[in-house]
C-alpha cells in the first residue's frame, strides 16, 4: 500500500512532555508543564483550545478521575469542552480517539489531549479494599500474579515456540538504553552491557530487574486540529493522525491463544489472529496502509521479551522472526525497522496515562525530522503498540 493515502484524518499541531522520573509532585504540575510546551510547540492560543481530553490517574484522587476538567481548571477556565478517558495503559490512545472523533465530526476545531502520572514505588499495585468483580484485584489477592509474574509467561513462551534466550531479552534493554541516551525526556540514560542485564537480579524467571519497566512520574500532551484551522493558521505538511485502533478481543474463541500440551504429533495450535494482531490490522486499514509502509515504531516494552511479541502483532516480520532481526540489527537506529527510538519503557518507566501519548510525541518528533541523536533518516510513517489490561489496547498510526 502507498503511504501517500487519503481519507479521514487530523494534524498533530503540537506535542509536549514533563521529563519521566520520581519528581514526587502532583500529576496536575506534570500535566500543565506538557500541555503549554504542547501549546507552544503548535502555535496554538489557550484561547483557541476547544476541546480538553485528559487521560484519568486512578491512584491520584478524585482529580485524577475527573482529569479533563482538572487539567482545564490548571491551566484557567477558558470555555472548552471536557472529556476523561480511562484504559489502563492504553489510556492516551482512548483519548486521543475521543478527541479526532469530535474533530471529524466537526464539533471542535482545537483539542489539547493531556495524561500525567504520580506513582508509588516499586510495582503497580491495584488500589486497596476488596473488588471481587476487578479481574486485577482477583490475580493480584487470589494468585499473586504481579505483572512480572505475567510478563515471565510471555518470555517463557517465545523461549518454548521459538528458542529466544535470555540473552536476546537482554539485548532489548541494550538497544533501547542506546537509543535514550539523546532523549531528554528519558528518565535513564545509561548505557547497559548483556552482562549487566545477566548478572541483575532474577524478578521472575526468566526476567531480571533490567528486563522490566520501572514505575515512573511524567506526562505528555498532543494538540489535535482539523484540517480548515491547520490551512488558516499556515501549517503546511503537518504529521497527520491517520488511525487509532482501540479494538477488543473477539469471543468465543475457536482455537485457545496459548498452545497446548497435546498426545496429537502436530503439537500445540495458533489462533488465526491475536487480541494484539486485530489491533494493528484495524489501525492499518483505518489508515489504508500496511506493515511494509512502516518505518518506525513506538511499542509498549513492559518487559523486554514483550517488545519482540509487538514486532511481530504489528507484522514488521513473521511469527518467531523478530528475534532475528534483533540479532541483525534492524530494529535499531540505522536499521531496516527501527523500534523504541526514544528509548522506550526501558528508559522511561511506566507513567500509566501519558504512556501512549508519549508514543505519540516521540512518533511526531520522527516525522518532522526533530529527533536529535535518534532520528530515523526519512521517516514518513510510524505506529504506536500499547495494552492495557482487561481488553485495553491501542495502536496509532502517523504518517507525513
Amino acid at each position: 500500500m502507498s503511504a501517500r493515502t487519503s481519507g479521514p484524518g487530523v494534524a498533530v499541531a503540537g506535542v509536549g512532555m514533563h521529563p519521566w522520573g520520581k519528581w514526587g509532585r502532583s500529576f496536575v504540575q506534570y500535566g500543565v508543564h506538557a500541555a503549554r510546551a504542547a501549546l507552544t510547540d503548535a502555535g496554538v492560543a489557550w484561547t483557541d483550545v476547544d476541546l480538553v481530553v485528559g487521560g484519568e490517574t486512578v491512584r491520584n484522587g478524585y482529580g485524577g478521575y475527573v482529569a479533563g476538567s482538572t487539567f482545564a481548571q490548571a491551566l484557567g477556565w477558558n470555555g472548552a469542552r471536557i472529556a476523561t478517558s480511562y484504559a489502563a495503559c492504553a489510556t492516551g490512545a482512548q483519548a486521543l480517539d475521543t478527541a479526532r472523533a469530535r474533530i471529524l465530526a466537526g464539533l471542535s476545531e482545537v483539542a489539547l489531549v493531556v495524561g500525567a502520572d504520580t506513582t508509588p514505588k516499586g510495582f503497580l499495585a491495584p488500589n486497596a479494599g476488596e473488588r471481587w468483580d476487578d479481574p486485577d484485584w482477583l490475580r493480584f489477592r487470589l494468585l499473586g500474579m504481579t505483572n512480572p509474574a505475567y510478563f515471565a509467561m510471555y518470555a517463557r513462551r517465545r523461549m518454548d515456540l521459538y528458542g529466544a534466550t535470555s540473552e536476546d531479552f537482554a539485548q532489548v534493554k541494550v538497544k533501547n538504553s542506546k537509543h535514550g541516551l539523546n532523549n531528554p525526556n528519558a528518565r535513564y540514560r545509561k548505557e547497559v552491557a548483556v552482562e549487566d542485564v545477566l548478572a541483575s537480579a532474577v524478578v521472575s524467571d526468566p526476567l531480571h530487574l533490567l528486563d522490566i519497566c520501572a514505575t515512573s512520574d511524567g506526562a505528555a500532551a498532543v494538540i489535535l486540529v482539523s484540517d480548515d484551522y491547520a490551512r488558516r493558521h499556515g501549517l503546511v505538511d503537518p504529521v497527520r493522525m491517520k488511525a487509532v485502533s482501540t479494538v477488543t478481543p473477539t469471543f468465543p474463541n475457536t482455537v485457545l491463544d496459548m498452545p497446548m500440551l497435546s498426545t496429537d504429533s502436530s503439537g500445540g495450535v495458533e489462533p488465526e489472529r491475536t487480541f494484539k494482531e486485530s489491533l494493528a490490522l484495524a489501525a492499518y486499514e483505518e489508515a489504508g496502509l500496511g506493515p511494509e509502509d512502516v518505518d518506525v515504531a513506538e511499542v509498549y516494552d513492559l518487559s523486554t521479551a514483550l517488545e519482540l511479541d509487538w514486532i511481530e502483532d504489528l507484522g514488521l516480520c513473521k511469527r518467531g522472526e523478530a528475534e532475528s532481526l534483533l540479532r541483525a540489527g534492524d530494529t535499531t537506529v540505522g536499521g531496516r525497522i527501527p523500534v523504541n527510538p526514544s528509548g522506550g519503557l526501558a528508559c522511561f518507566g511506566e507513567a500509566v496515562p501519558a504512556q501512549a501519548l508519549a508514543q505519540v510525541c516521540e512518533l511526531t518528533w520522527q516525522l518532522r525530522g526533530q529527533a536529535e541523536g535518534r532520528q530515523v533518516e526519512g521517516a514518513r510513517v510510524g505506529i504506536t503498540a500499547n495494552q492495557g489490561l482487561f481488553g485495553h489496547g491501542s495502536a496509532v498510526v502517523l504518517t507525513r
